[in-house]
């Protein structure tokens, strides 16, 4: 998709479903750096920003939008997450620091792509750079719905038949990565601090970093 292929080093994208556990682990990957002394910047989309707030505003029915404008606000909101000059992502990883985002473009790719031609999703995030990893936790839907029942607040997105479209987009979202970038698949059902353990080993490996677990062993 990205024609240049770029990719941002250290940079570490968490995909999944709603419910999948991508913000649990982000969280989690995240404090075990941290607890090695790196630099970390976690974050997440749609992001805090003025932009972000109001697509949250928008996922929560506060008022009407269609399908396409709020692809737009997304590729909006990410273009200042990726290159805003003094809190961009691309800022923090060019001076070296490990940038941990819970989502980023796959998500349009997936998600908004059920009510939008992929193809039109695929433009307006042609130019962004892809992260060195992906984390994808692999969680059925019904699992994930299961998951969001317990939770005081959903958006639009949160149907089972509109996760089990979303669960198919994922693998079209994932198609023809460049090789420089790894995507890792775990299985989103597992024991949660297991499933960190796993996440980091992995991670790890490929970011060149000994495991917090050690000191454990």
């Amino acid at each position: 998709m990205n024609k240049k292929n770029e990719i941002l080093a250290n940079m570490i994208v968490f995909e999944g479903l709603d419910g999948a556990g991508t913000t649990t682990q982000t969280e989690l990957l995240a404090d075990a750096l941290k607890e090695l002394g790196q630099s970390v910047l976690q974050t997440c989309e749609p992001t805090d920003s003025v932009i972000g707030k109001l697509i949250r505003r928008a996922l929560r029915g506060e008022f009407s939008i269609t399908p396409k404008a709020l692809a737009f606000l997304f590729a909006a909101d990410r273009e200042d997450h990726i290159r805003n000059p003094k809190t961009g992502m691309k800022v923090f990883s060019d001076a070296g620091g490990i940038v941990i985002t819970d989502r980023y473009f796959f998500s349009s790719l997936a998600y908004q792509s059920i009510d939008t031609p992929y193809e039109e999703i695929e433009l307006l995030n042609q130019n962004f750079p892809y992260p060195q990893i992906i984390v994808y936790l692999d969680t059925p839907p019904h699992v994930c719905m299961s998951r969001l029942s317990n939770r005081s607040s959903h958006d639009q997105f949160e149907q089972l038949d509109f996760q089990e479209k979303v669960y198919f987009m994922y693998e079209r979202a994932f198609d023809a990565l460049p090789e420089t970038c790894h995507l890792i698949r775990f299985d989103g059902t597992q024991e949660i601090n297991a499933l960190s353990r796993r996440i980091f080993e992995q991670v790890s490996q490929i970011i060149s970093m000994a495991s917090p677990y050690e000191k454990n062993l």
